[in-house]
């Protein structure tokens, strides 16, 4: 009898690991089929641009980084607009097509490029870092905030501006040392004068990164103050095997898998289509910083410069526990502050969340003290769309002169950076202008039918806050 039992219970155990394998390998099979049917792909995703920036580039200054830069626009010229006839119906809406209403050229300078603007009597310095699959278009507008009293440099990171193919290759490192060349070229033209990051997503984390690497070698740190919007601290567990959709696809010889999103590419600043190895590039970024957090410990992060903090509650993109749990309760007393934008609170949009995504925040809200400044940007109550600033820290409340749009239920991640009267992402129609305007999209009718999801058409691509973001920063910023 004790055969028999220990006889079936080995079958059985193999039968239960054959049976797992083989779902393992069909679920598998499932998936790169799926992402293999998706559209095909086009030139601007299999193009190589070899004339992009990577650490091993021969380049020691900020100055070779603009000249390489040249060259590797002229290349796109040569690789891609070559030989074009005037833009067909299907291509009036693709930013590599010249003439289009998505062509750069409409705008009063080509974002997708870094830029600097120089100031002979600047007080100060400002370096602007952009986030994962953007350009220096969404650093435009604090750009233009603070022209007038600083020296601004906005860096365009390697793999953008160009091609979606260049966030294929592109390494966290790669964009690191791109923003040391630029924050070396702007100590030395600033000399005594203090100098400045902003830096939104992924440009946040790789702002953080500069400084705790400086602490870690040991070294004085290189920025008066951070601003951080919508900070690429932590991302959610998925992230972590991006990597190997890609690694499947290349040992199968399908491209497809090498991109998280195929979508056309109408958004004259922002690729629209998303490479698997960008995901794993910042995934990889923010874990790195999250060990040197851990490493350093409260007592060597006081070497920091004060951090200012902007994030929506609501992220898809960026987890916002993160910033708060893996950042901010790790930080010393040092003048840091973080602004939380909460969700519309109304009484219809309170009827029809499925769960209030700020429940899981409420051991923190409820702590008896702080080593940083934590601000809530709330309604004022059910009732009204006005909001108001509530320091959790000791229930100051700050009633503010803004409101909640009509039919805006929450900020976003890409929200952040551009104020209303954006013209590619602001909800406000210009006829006179020839460009596309994302921020008015609003078509309607079947799903399915239209290449760009209707999640993405809907998703909030502008600040109604942007004014009180503004006046947080010249706190930090100009009144040091």
């Amino acid at each position: 009898m004790k055969t028999i039992i220990i006889g079936s219970t080995k079958h059985l155990a193999f039968a239960v690991f054959y049976s797992s394998v083989g779902t393992a390998i069909a679920l598998v099979a499932m998936a790169v089929w799926y992402l293999n049917s998706r559209p095909d792909l086009s030139s601007w995703h299999t193009t190589d641009l070899t004339s992009e920036y990577n650490v091993r580039s021969e380049v020691n200054s900020f100055a070779d980084y603009l000249a390489l830069e040249d060259q590797l626009f002229a290349e796109l010229d040569q690789k891609l607009h070559q030989n074009q006839t005037q833009p067909q119906y299907f291509d009036i809406l693709n930013r590599y097509v010249k003439g289009s209403y998505s062509d750069p050229s409409y705008f009063s300078q080509d974002w997708n490029r870094s830029f600097e603007w120089p100031q002979a009597n600047a007080e100060f310095g400002v370096i602007l870092l952009h986030g994962m699959s953007d350009s220096p278009y969404a650093m435009s507008h604090f750009a233009k905030h603070y022209q007038k009293n600083a020296y601004v440099l906005g860096l365009r990171l390697p793999g953008h501006g160009t091609l979606p193919s260049a966030l294929t290759r592109v390494s966290w490192q790669d964009m690191a040392g791109a923003v040391a060349l630029a924050t070396e070229h702007m100590k030395q033209v600033l000399g005594d004068k203090p100098l400045y990051v902003v830096g939104y997503s992924t440009g946040a984390a790789l702002a953080l990164n500069h400084e705790l690497e400086r602490i870690n070698s040991n070294k004085e740190r290189d920025y008066a103050a951070m601003v951080l919007l919508s900070p690429a601290i932590g991302l959610t567990p998925v992230a972590a095997g991006a990597k190997w959709q890609a690694r499947l696809g290349l040992v199968l010889g399908l491209d497809k898998l090498s991109w998280n999103s195929i979508q056309s590419e109408y958004d004259p600043f922002k690729y629209g289509s998303f490479a698997v190895n960008a995901g794993d590039v910042v995934y990889r970024l923010s874990e790195h910083n999250l060990a040197l957090i851990n490493q350093l410990g409260k007592d060597r992060l006081t070497g920091l410069p004060p951090i200012l903090t902007f994030q929506s509650l609501t992220d898809d993109t960026v987890d916002t526990r993160a910033v708060v749990e893996r950042l901010y309760q790790k930080l010393p007393q040092a003048g840091h502050e973080l602004v939380l934008f909460d969700i519309n609170r109304n009484e219809v949009n309170l009827s029809l969340i499925l769960n209030d995504p700020l429940l899981p925040f409420e051991p923190v809200l409820t702590q008896e003290s702080f080593d940083y400044t934590f601000t809530l940007i709330e309604n004022q109550s059910p009732k009204t769309k006005k909001i108001q600033a509530r320091r959790i820290n000791d229930s100051r409340v700050e009633r503010l002169p803004l409101s909640w749009p009509k039919q805006v239920y929450s900020l976003s991640h890409v929200a952040l950076p551009f104020p209303k009267s954006d013209p590619l992402y602001g909800p406000v129609g210009d006829d006179s202008k020839p460009h596309i305007q994302i921020g008015i999209a609003a078509s309607r009718g079947e799903r399915g039918v239209l290449t760009v999801p209707a999640s993405e058409m809907m998703r909030q691509k502008w600040n109604p806050f942007h004014s009180y973001m503004l006046n947080k920063m010249d706190e930090v910023i100009v009144a040091q």
